[in-house]
């Protein structure tokens, strides 16, 4: 079913995501966020996809933690995990932010989309709040179905962590804005190829629920030296 749109922002027809917009401070300071996203597979054009981090970039956003529910592809992780992604395979491959003005300059292939030691402090601040979190890379998938068993081995062949459906447009348009960036993903089912379980949307929303105090940690440590008039930002 083709998603809804009202005025310049899309609302998002996706399980657990509310469309809403909130503001207040996180360690005294101002914080705006995104309570949910839309995806393409909801109906929308690639360039619905990044209206929400251009408006956080016009409301003067400067530092962006991005969040999203994923599927994890290794053995070892277990489900409510944190992965602060370091990079990510887009598998979909649309012109993500092209729209946006003044046209971005020629891409860096040596640049990442990432800010490194953000990303370290993100670690840093969910394990002192007792998650269990580690590093690693998202393969972004357009959706809206599930993986099959030898789609999860392929992803762990090209060395993917997670999966998942979301992010990489709102990551590459926040970084040609000139936004430093920080991604979280919260495993909310592990991928056993040679053991499916059945996972369904309210288990994806329950688990990403009970990752909350690691998630609001890495938030509070970005907006703790953020600076004025920057506000710290998170998109779910």
């Amino acid at each position: 079913m083709p998603g809804v749109e009202t005025g310049w922002l899309a609302r998002s027809t996706a399980t657990g995501h509310a469309g809403r917009i909130a503001s207040g401070t996180v360690a005294g300071m101002p914080v705006v966020m995104l309570q949910g996203r839309v995806h393409g597979y909801e109906g929308f054009a690639p360039e619905m996809l990044t209206r929400g981090v251009e408006l956080l970039a016009a409301l003067g956003v400067g530092r962006l933690l991005v969040t999203n529910a994923s599927g994890g592809l290794r053995p070892t992780m277990t489900s409510g995990e944190l992965v602060i992604l370091t990079d990510h395979i887009d598998l979909v491959r649309r012109p993500w932010g092209d729209a946006l003005e003044p046209a971005p300059p020629p891409a860096d292939v040596h640049a990442s989309y990432y800010t490194a030691a953000l990303g370290e402090r993100a670690v840093v601040a969910a394990r002192r709040a007792g998650a269990i979190v580690r590093r690693g890379v998202y393969a972004f998938l357009s959706g809206p179905s599930y993986e099959t068993r030898a789609e999860y081995r392929m992803l762990r062949r090209i060395e993917a962590d997670v999966v998942g459906m979301s992010t990489v447009p709102e990551i590459v348009a926040a970084a040609r804005m000139g936004l430093d960036v920080v991604a979280c993903s919260v495993v909310t089912n592990v991928a056993r190829p040679d053991a499916p379980e059945h996972t369904d949307a309210e288990d994806v929303c329950r688990l990403a629920a009970d990752a909350a105090d690691g998630v609001w940690a890495i938030l509070r440590e970005l907006a703790r030296d953020a600076g004025p008039p920057t506000p710290a930002a998170a998109t779910t």
